[in-house]
């Protein structure tokens, strides 16, 4: 015990030093995982399916070039008729990563587990100058 209370800051120390090791992997767990350069080696190397998972209105101002699109809402009926192979990756995509997620996590319960939601979503895209469609 008297070394507890002897050494309470080295006991700080290695609790803030876990803390700022785990803070990164926390803070990506909610916003989509994959960033846009392994987005991009999916869709080449891999044929990834990209879902677009935004309205209508925001598909036809911007979306990934080649993206199909599934609102959020639909996507437990239409993703089966567009994806139909659950081997191929899928990269979901939204405005900023937050529908992508939940996105995700429903193909996943779908059985494609190769699904990823793009982190930062099409304004990480466009940050990056990889080429947007409209439509």
């Amino acid at each position: 015990m008297n070394f507890v209370l002897d050494n309470w800051y080295l006991i700080f120390l290695a609790l803030a030093s876990g803390v700022m090791l785990l803070l990164p992997a926390l803070k990506g767990a909610g916003a989509g995982t994959l960033g846009t350069a392994q987005a991009v080696q999916l869709i080449n190397r891999e044929k990834a399916v990209v879902i677009d998972v935004c309205e209508p209105e925001e598909f036809a101002a911007g979306h990934v070039g080649g993206a199909k699109n599934i609102p959020l809402g639909q996507l437990q009926e239409r993703l089966p008729q567009v994806a139909k192979n659950k081997a191929v990756p899928i990269i979901l995509v939204c405005a900023k990563g937050a529908r992508a997620s939940r996105a995700a996590g429903i193909a996943k319960g779908l059985g494609y587990e190769k699904a990823q939601a793009l982190a930062g979503g099409l304004t990480a895209w466009r940050e990056a100058n990889l080429p947007v469609e409209k439509a």
